[in-house]
């Protein structure tokens, strides 16, 4: 079955427990509002990329691994557009959650996701109990403190903080994670496969910085010129657009190299530079892979 069917059935199905009868029906539309349409969920495909190079033979918990790290991602994206964070009135070319529902349930929505993907992770652990602790600590870590995404959102508050140990928590986190997830869920060594999610973590941070600096909105589907305007640390800032552009491209050479020789890297080295490419304005794609 095709990763993004995959990936969208797991996401449907944890989504629906949330909607069970009993349920706040508002709490419960800003939850799916929060996952559905989603974007190109590069999370979770790298999840079942690297759960396919190494065997993928219980493909039940990888696909909630995958729909874990998703969930985190999108409660994470809720969070940050809040008034107290970024304070963005748009996400994916729609109005954010607390735009869409208020800021109430905008806070629930994102707190319930996070507990959601745990929930979720445990109801596929019996098809492989042995593995279960190392995936939920992996991605425990790859949220919270002191290394996590949540420390990661905590870093704009702070007086200082270095642009990359800022982009490692706050992105690259759940990155690794997908990576290393991908092959616990399947039985094999994480180790190898931490270097992929790290440099393509960084990677899509500094994509990221690059278009809020000179993508038009609605080619970003989010407001632009945020990093500037609210201080926040941002490869631009600190290197420049052309500093940061060649910052990109050592990150998906190196994204590239740390691909471990196996079944399925032909599949992953397409996947990291199809989404080098995607991710920057489309006048300067072309520069990503000079």
């Amino acid at each position: 079955m095709e990763a993004l069917v995959r990936i969208e059935q797991a996401l449907d199905m944890a989504v629906a427990y949330a909607e069970a009868p009993g349920a706040p029906p508002q709490l419960a539309q800003a939850m799916r509002y929060s996952v559905f349409p989603g974007g190109a969920r590069i999370r979770p495909r790298l999840c079942l990329a690297v759960a396919h190079a190494c065997g993928d033979d219980a493909p039940d918990l990888s696909n909630a691994a995958a729909a874990a790290i998703e969930l985190f991602h999108c409660a994470s994206l809720v969070h940050d557009d809040l008034p107290c964070f970024d304070d963005a009135e748009l996400r994916r070319g729609r109005p954010s959650v607390h735009r869409a529902f208020g800021e109430p349930l905008a806070v629930l929505a994102g707190d319930a996701l996070i507990v959601l993907a745990f929930e979720t992770l445990a109801r596929a652990g019996a098809c492989a109990p042995q593995r279960l602790a190392g995936l939920t600590l992996t991605l425990a870590r790859s949220v919270g403190m002191p290394s996590g995404i949540i420390a990661g959102q905590a870093w704009e508050s702070e007086p200082r903080v270095s642009v990359s140990d800022y982009q490692r928590a706050k992105t690259g986190s759940l990155f690794v994670a997908a990576t290393a997830a991908g092959a616990l869920a399947a039985g094999a060594d994480p180790a190898p496969w931490r270097a992929l999610g790290d440099r393509l973590g960084e990677a899509y941070q500094v994509a990221d910085d690059i278009g809020d600096a000179v993508a038009a909105e609605e080619d970003n589907g989010k407001p632009v010129g945020r990093d500037i305007a609210l201080g926040r640390p941002s490869a631009v800032v600190q290197l420049g657009l052309a500093g940061a552009m060649e910052r990109l491209r050592d990150l998906v050479k190196g994204a590239v190299a740390s691909i471990p020789d196996c079944q399925g890297s032909d599949e992953l080295k397409a996947l990291v530079m199809s989404e080098s490419t995607r991710l920057v304005p489309k006048q300067l794609s072309d520069r990503v892979a000079a």
